[in-house]
């Protein structure tokens, strides 16, 4: 194959790949749009308050463009999307596209931690577990992950701060920093622990870290149970192979009859595995934020919701399958990338 053909397929599949993507996201849009427009919730009474008359609560319908059809509402929004216009807050008085660039990098710095721990635990559990498929090792494992698919997340919220933080003491409580900290670190990234790291402010850093360990680790937790699931799922399945029996007659280490030619087949599909999680705990964190105060995308939509801030609603549930798609797409170039069959 030419270097003129090769780089003419490569323009061609990224150009695939932004079409899809684009198509996937207005698809996204027109759901989310729709949705809020029947819900049962009125986003004018949410502007001008139950006691406005009758001629207040018309001028804010027009001045908000409900008069006019659905679908020409759509295309407005759709426009308004694609200029960074993602309408203006009730609850905070500000726009949306600000209030998401503000509350997202919280939630992205947890939901990090979290899916590093539940590849860093999990992988290990899966491998293990299917090494010792049927002792007691694989139904612990088991049974372990079974409850990350069984236990509410808030009820787990709520054990953990009772426990690790009210009784034993070994992490701080609710927030992101202590009051003390608070306003102390000027944001760059948006990320506490690095924009505190940069600025050499050790103290908060630390102070950062221990409010930070325990919900992520309980959102390694979930994840950790669905990466070991599926690791464990995909080693059986190579350990049965022929391969893997020659590597074992021929006297192979064990290790490495895992870890090199057990391990090294399934890094593909377990990469879609491993984005898949990642977005879920981006999208999923809702409850967990709520539980500890956690200043983040999934508590920003909560108190949305509860002020029928629809255009703040609509705004974070854009920003959240905006990040699940692009995920997804990402998960999709790395198997390509790391499996030359599916080129």
């Amino acid at each position: 194959m030419t270097k003129a053909r090769r780089l003419a397929q490569g323009v061609s599949s990224l150009g695939g790949f932004a079409v899809v993507t684009l198509l996937t996201f207005i698809g996204l849009m027109a759901i989310t749009f729709f949705i809020g427009r029947v819900i049962p919730i009125d986003p004018v009474l949410a502007v001008v308050g139950d006691r406005a008359t009758q001629e207040q609560y018309d001028a804010a319908r027009v001045a908000m463009g409900l008069d006019r059809p659905l679908i020409m509402q759509f295309f407005s929004y759709v426009g308004d999307v694609f200029q960074g216009d993602l309408g203006h807050s009730v609850s905070t008085n500000r726009p949306v596209a600000q209030d998401l660039a503000q509350v997202f990098p919280a939630t992205l710095e947890m939901a990090t931690l979290g899916i590093l721990i539940g590849i860093g635990l999990g992988v290990p559990c899966g491998v293990w577990a299917a090494a010792r498929q049927g002792t007691w090792v694989d139904q612990i494992i088991r049974v372990f992950a079974l409850l990350g698919y069984s236990v509410p997340a808030f009820w787990l919220g709520l054990v953990g701060l009772v426990i690790f933080y009210a009784n034993l003491g070994w992490v701080a409580g609710p927030g992101r920093v202590d009051i003390f900290y608070e306003g102390m670190v000027a944001p760059r990234s948006g990320l506490m622990l690095v924009d505190s790291a940069l600025a050499g402010e050790w103290d908060i850093f630390w102070n950062a870290l221990d409010h930070l360990i325990l919900p992520a680790a309980i959102l390694g937790f979930f994840s950790l149970a669905y990466i070991a699931r599926m690791t464990r799922s995909f080693m059986l399945d190579q350990l049965g192979q022929e391969f893997i029996t020659t590597a074992r007659v021929k006297g192979v280490a064990e290790w490495r009859v895992l870890w090199v030619h057990g391990f090294r087949p399934i890094r593909v599909p377990l990469i879609t595995v491993i984005g898949l999680s990642y977005a879920a705990l981006l999208e999923g964190s809702v409850m967990i934020e709520t539980v500890f105060s956690w200043p983040g995308i999934g508590n920003y939509l909560t108190v949305a919701l509860l002020n029928a801030d629809m255009n703040a609603v609509l705004g974070a549930t854009l920003v959240i399958g905006a990040v699940f798609i692009l995920i997804n797409k990402l998960s999709d170039v790395l198997y390509r990338i790391l499996d030359p069959r599916s080129r």
